[in-house]
């Protein structure tokens, strides 16, 4: 991942203080729902490819489901049927409370070709962007078959109390865009090469398989000061990928994925590197196959990174789990500071949220 270009101050302002002020630092403008009270006035929808359902694409169901709203701020949850849906998907800012439910991950897939370089830019490449906040994803695939060759984002994911299961996200660079909010990701399948899962969000990635398509870069997090109460963290996730060659397996039946270009792994991966000076990323009892780098940590060609950026892990095993083996500037945790990245703690804010509950 290059130092993709910079947003628009306003809008990076704007999305920053509602995030922060759902943390807890900063006021808050007004109190949010819960989800389960969202949820009182929600409107249901299917989506189906083959025109079974109530609507045959799901950017068209995102955009009149909710005409037929009882109330003004409900709810929609979109019930995808198997199927590719070979489309662009924006959920803008004004929906709330927007699931979208598929009974398979693998057989459900939201699907698009888009680079970077033919966006105009990463932040313009997402397949599958959402914008709104308490967005949900179950059994759904999102990916951005572009291949090698530029950034190429499956999902952008600018959403406070954003709750993804079983959901996969393929591609190869930049696949996932963390980008604010609080994010939780449990029981999902996560691809790419080179900074995979990249953002500012304050997101935990629990059992999650985090597959690397070759030598590269896992997280590329973007906190800019200590005080942000933001970082990736991965607990109890399976990294995947092999020291040699490696090469995509099938998709399966009904899975659109195409396989990407073999590429050479033997240089290693790395669990990540800061994007932004105070980066934070931890992993906590994660399995790291023999494709980690030993150093498990880089500083993106800056030695100053390794007086800011907060990387920590504690209970790595496997092939690529030596602690010993670490950078330095690296943090071997103890288990009460490991504590506080528990998703009920580390994702609570002001609001209490914890999503382990729902």
């Amino acid at each position: 991942m290059t130092a993709p270009e910079t947003p628009d101050k306003l809008f990076i302002m704007q999305t920053r203080r509602a995030f922060l002020s759902t943390a807890g630092l900063l006021p808050l403008a007004a109190p949010r729902p819960a989800r389960a009270a969202a949820a009182a006035g929600t409107v249901r929808a299917v989506v189906a490819a083959d025109g079974s359902g109530d609507f045959q694409t799901i950017q068209r169901a995102i955009d009149h489901v909710l005409d037929r709203a009882p109330r003004a701020g409900a709810g929609a949850i979109l019930d995808i049927r198997p199927g590719v849906y070979r489309e662009r998907v924006k959920i803008p800012q004004d929906k709330r409370s927007v699931t979208l439910a598929g009974q398979d991950a693998a057989s459900t897939v939201i699907s698009y070709s888009m680079s970077a370089a033919d966006a105009g830019g990463t932040f313009f490449s997402p397949v599958t962007e959402v914008n709104c906040g308490y967005f949900e994803a179950r059994n759904i695939s999102f990916e951005n078959t572009f291949g090698v060759g530029s950034q190429a984002v499956a999902i952008s994911v600018h959403s406070d109390r954003a709750v993804f299961r079983n959901c996969r996200f393929l591609g190869w660079q930049d696949t996932l865009y963390a980008a604010w909010g609080r994010h939780y990701y449990h029981g999902c399948y996560i691809a790419g090469h080179v900074d995979f899962i990249f953002g500012d969000a304050a997101a935990v990635f629990d059992q999650c398989e985090i597959h690397s398509r070759g030598s590269g870069y896992i997280a590329a997090h973007s906190r800019t000061t200590p005080a942000e109460p933001t970082g990736f963290v991965f607990r109890d996730c399976e990294l995947t990928g092999a020291a040699g060659l490696l090469q995509p397996a099938p998709p399966k039946p009904g899975g659109a994925e195409t396989p990407f270009p073999s590429k050479d792994s033997g240089k290693g991966v790395f669990l990540g590197r800061p994007w932004r000076s105070c980066a934070r990323v931890v992993f906590l009892n994660c399995r790291m196959g023999a494709h980690i780098r030993p150093e498990g940590w880089d500083n993106w060609n800056n030695a100053a990174n390794e007086k800011t950026a907060w990387f920590g892990e504690l209970g790595s095993r496997g092939p690529g789990g030596d602690p010993a083996a670490r950078v330095p500037w690296a943090r071997a945790l103890t288990r009460s500071a490991a504590a506080a990245f528990a998703p009920e703690l580390f994702l609570k804010g002001r609001d209490r949220w914890n999503p382990v509950l729902e």
